[in-house]
């Protein structure tokens, strides 16, 4: 997985005398990074939010009215069947998109012979004829590893995710579709993984304490 764009700073005072030694590069989410839809956004580790803190966001759409994508790693232990009754038991994990419309179920798949299915990235759709989805769960020609549900997602108001990349609240990063399906990682491991596969130096960014007075 490639970031989008890095921002370094090098901290290169001595600890106790203030003379210059060893640089320790110090990684920032850049606040010049331009999000596209199925890029991941990334919550830098100390962000503060009950919906957003140690998160991975796929973005579905981007453009000057807005942006909307699903939280991929706030699970809810329900299943789909507790959900919507005329749907099967799938044993497959649920996560809660975001805070906005909540009570609403939104999913993500990788079946382009769903009709009306809308391309977010290559390999993974996002909606799609609920009575085909359903009708396929039933004959089980739909798998759970083939589909993600959503409580609600996440939005922002034309301008704002920009905003809140130029406060350097988010890495912005690709991602593969296989990462975009899977649910078998605990919240925090996720978001851990993600963060370390940007590249060399960020394993200290996925195990930096989520209080910064710790680190």
């Amino acid at each position: 997985m490639q970031m989008t764009e890095l921002c370094t700073e090098k901290d290169a005072t001595h600890p106790t005398n203030g003379s210059p030694s060893s640089a320790m590069i110090r990684f920032t989410p850049s606040n010049q990074a331009t999000p596209a839809p199925g890029n991941v956004l990334l919550s830098e580790p100390f962000l503060d939010d009950p919906y957003f803190g140690r998160k991975v966001v796929l973005l579905c759409e981007h453009n000057e009215e807005g942006s909307f994508g699903f939280v991929l790693n706030n699970y809810v232990d329900i299943d789909i069947d507790e959900v919507m009754d005329d749907l099967p038991k799938l044993n497959a994990r649920i996560s809660v998109g975001g805070p906005v419309k909540n009570s609403n179920l939104y999913y993500l798949h990788t079946r382009k012979d769903i009709a009306e299915s809308i391309p977010v990235m290559p390999g993974v759709f996002m909606g799609g004829d609920f009575d085909q989805i359903r009708d396929m769960l039933l004959a089980k020609q739909l798998k759970a590893r083939d589909i993600r549900f959503f409580i609600g997602y996440s939005g922002w108001s034309p301008a704002q995710l920009q905003e809140e990349i130029r406060s350097r609240s988010w890495f912005v990063a690709d991602v593969n579709p296989s990462d975009i399906m899977r649910t078998d990682e605990d919240n925090e491991t996720y978001w851990k993984r993600m963060i370390s596969e940007m590249g060399d130096g960020f394993d200290h960014i996925a195990n930096a304490p989520s209080d910064p007075s710790l680190n």
